[in-house]
């Protein structure tokens, strides 16, 4: 099985979070979700599996969210859904998707819970912020 990750380039923690799984020598098959949603079935997998309710995999920062009243509790899931394949932005990313399991990786260092090769070496964030320390001791 290969390494998936649902990307967004403009994202600076999708970035990382590719940057890392590079870095542990593997080259994934990288689905730019904006451009290619995933299918709802795809979707609804992927949240189960990475152990998040349906409006944790949300982005309610994003202006759909409370243009399309998501904030309202009531919401099903179904809706939530509905809404996520309607408007990709609204899909937190990344989701990464390994032999290991599946992760929405926000922090992206949770890409390290699920790489079959965690010996990366050291890593830095775009940001400065120290993942993997010259002696390749996790910092965060």
């Amino acid at each position: 099985m290969t390494i998936t990750i649902y990307h967004n380039p403009e994202c600076g923690t999708s970035r990382n979070t590719l940057a890392m799984i590079r870095q542990s020598g593997e080259e994934p098959l990288i689905i730019e979700y904006l451009k290619a949603p995933p299918s709802r079935e795809r979707l609804v997998d992927l949240i189960a599996r990475s152990g998040l309710t349906v409006r944790e995999a949300m982005r309610i920062k994003e202006a759909p969210y409370g243009e399309l009243g998501l904030d309202d509790p009531t919401s099903t899931d179904d809706q939530l859904i509905d809404a996520m394949l309607a408007h990709p932005i609204l899909i937190n990313r990344p989701f990464v998707e390994t032999p290991k399991g599946v992760r929405q990786c926000r922090p992206s260092e949770l890409v390290l819970d699920i790489l079959p090769n965690l010996d990366i070496g050291p890593f830095i964030k775009e940001d400065g912020e120290v993942v993997i320390d010259e002696n390749g001791r996790r910092v965060v």
